[in-house]
């Protein structure tokens, strides 16, 4: 089985991840601690929380250093899911003057509603359009829709980051990609039979 470490800084409960990796045949380890991190083959930052306060959590336990290392310079395969994705940036608005990882040029922006039926924050089910021959999404129906829960969303300097959209607040990249970085604003853990899917395509990596 795919070992695959579940990052821990302290915001959330990763239970649910935890057991959604091991049903779709990978071998979880929920940690806080950096050094563990060279038994890892894939990585999966999950997240529900303030973009500051988990940065703060990562650079004080060593987590964005030994992250950067293994995901970087080695070549880790990287699952950001939520803030987990917000986190890749450079930065944002939520917490001005906190710098993210920087993996991607872009930035973590507050959604606007754009008609009277979009709120926010955005609660529920929407649909994903993924890019032609992403390898998260083989085997999913384009349009199929996952679980979000979210107020803000990342804006991409360079659109060919971009590799999956949502139709919500003008259309937010619900998808971000770059070599072995990707990261996906919805919970797939959450997301039932396409979540649970795309976790298969990112544990076979």
């Amino acid at each position: 089985m795919t070992r695959t470490a579940v990052i821990d800084y302290g915001l959330c409960n990763l239970d649910s991840i935890a057991r959604a990796i091991e049903e779709c045949g990978g071998d979880p380890f929920v940690t806080a601690d950096p050094f563990s991190l060279c038994h890892a083959s894939k990585i999966v930052l999950p997240g529900v929380g303030a973009f500051g306060d988990a940065m703060n959590n990562l650079r004080d336990s060593g987590l964005s250093e030994a992250l950067s290392q293994f995901v970087i310079e080695q070549g880790v395969p990287f699952l950001g899911i939520c803030l987990g994705m917000h986190l890749i940036a450079r930065g944002g608005e939520e917490d001005s003057g906190v710098d993210g990882l920087g993996w991607i040029d872009a930035q973590v922006v507050k959604m606007k509603p754009r008609s009277p039926g979009e709120r926010v924050p955005h609660v529920g089910w929407n649909e994903v359009t993924a890019t032609e021959g992403m390898p998260l999404f083989e085997g999913i129906c384009s349009g199929a829709d996952f679980y979000f829960v979210h107020s803000y969303h990342v804006e991409c300097a360079d659109t060919a980051l971009v590799a999956g959209m949502t139709p919500y607040c003008g259309g937010i990249a619900s998808v971000v990609a770059v070599k072995n970085i990707m990261g996906v604003q919805f919970h797939p853990e959450k997301s039932q039979k396409p979540g649970f899917q795309l976790l298969k395509n990112f544990l076979a990596l």
